[in-house]
């Protein structure tokens, strides 16, 4: 069955089947019709279209994700720069990994870097005290609910726009349409919210101690604080450090709601061909699979692109940490200048495996991430009556 988008109406049907017609009307997606199911049955309203809603649902879920996830972040954020590089080579010199990969290596691998994850938050913690591992939260949370807003918005509402253009005869063209709608997306959140981002990262590297050494105090007093000193000293350009890096890392986000769109279509499909079965009567396992399934393949979308696209986080935040030196006529000395710039000197200073740290502290924290936000994200969609 094709639906039209020409005109988004309110519609009739059925409990289960709202589920799954809305999305297929509003995007065009075809789902396959069996025998017996009756697209027109009456029983309550669908939902209609909210613009809004995609506004409120993705900050509430970018808010929630990054509060539960703040340590890994701040982990994260640290292996990603090269101001602790010396520890984790400490680490590393304590603990070698054998040189030959084999199978029986491979899990030790693995259970080597989560336990060096674990090692060094307790480190953190215990050096640096307890609300460490929140650093930078302040700054996080105000960049992420405009930036997950922003995301959401543009691309829940460019999605059904573009689909209205690029789809009138609903024909399946949903490769396009998700591409150019993610796109969009992560070019209008980064160019928005770069200078909360640059913010939050120099907050997270701002290391101090416990003890209270004048010697080792922050650099940074607050988030304004470290506005106004990174203004003085590198300009107004200053905030916007890491953009060019944030454009690259559109390739992740448009690959990752891609990935997402067709696991939910798949999901959506196979729920319809379920409901098609002729006397078949839905029970609350259908519902549990619905919501682990939209959870599971929030997580495996962002798993697989995180893992694709990962460089581009840490030259990222290499663009954006601190200035090594600051002369004294107040001009900053930085030590990567551009994106290829950084590309160059990290590859030839650290290796690849440079362009690489951080990354399971980073997984570990996305892929839970993702799935709390994308989850909460479809739950406040559904409450307010409108489809994802």
């Amino acid at each position: 069955m094709t639906f039209s988008t020409a005109t988004p109406k309110p519609f009739q049907v059925t409990t289960r089947e709202e589920n799954i017609l809305p999305q297929a009307r509003e995007t065009g997606q075809v789902i396959p019709e069996g025998p017996g199911q009756d697209a027109t049955a009456v029983t309550k309203d669908g939902p209609t279209v909210k613009p809004w809603a995609h506004f409120v649902a993705g900050g509430v879920g970018g808010m929630t994700a990054a509060a539960l996830t703040s340590p890994l972040d701040v982990l994260k954020t640290r292996l990603q720069s090269d101001f602790y590089q010396a520890q984790l080579r400490a680490l590393h010199a304590q603990h070698p990994l054998p040189h030959k990969t084999t199978l029986l290596s491979i899990p030790r691998s693995a259970f080597f870097h989560i336990a060096e994850t674990v090692q060094i938050l307790r480190s953190i913690h215990q050096h640096e005290g307890f609300r460490a591992l929140f650093r930078g939260l302040g700054a996080n949370l105000v960049g992420v609910v405009p930036a997950r807003s922003i995301n959401f918005y543009v691309y829940g509402n460019g999605k059904r726009l573009l689909n209205n253009y690029l789809n009138p005869e609903g024909k399946e063209n949903m490769w396009t349409v998700h591409l150019l709608a993610a796109a969009t997306a992560g070019i209008a959140t980064g160019t928005a919210t770069n200078p909360i981002w640059l913010v939050k990262t120099r907050l997270q590297l701002d290391k101090n101690n416990a003890t209270h050494d004048p010697l080792s105090r922050r650099q940074y007093r607050n988030s304004w604080d470290c506005v106004k000193q990174t203004v003085r000293h590198e300009g107004i350009r200053g905030l916007y450090r890491g953009l060019s890096a944030s454009y690259l890392g559109v390739t992740e986000s448009t690959l990752q709601w891609v990935l997402y769109e067709r696991m939910k279509l798949s999901l959506a499909r196979r729920e319809a061909k379920r409901l098609a079965t002729p006397g078949y009567q839905p029970t609350w396992f259908d519902n549990t699979e619905e919501w682990a399934g939209k959870f599971s393949a929030a997580a495996g979308a962002k798993g697989i692109a995180a893992a694709v696209t990962y460089p581009h986080e840490v030259v990222r935040t290499r663009l954006r940490q601190a200035p090594t030196t600051i002369a004294e006529n107040g001009k900053a000395t930085v030590k990567y200048t551009g994106l290829v710039q950084c590309f160059r000197l990290v590859a030839k200073e650290e290796g690849i495996a440079g362009l690489y740290g951080g990354m399971t502290p980073h997984l570990l924290r996305a892929v839970p991430s993702a799935a709390i936000m994308f989850g909460t994200y479809e739950i406040i969609l559904r409450l307010v009556g409108t489809t994802a």
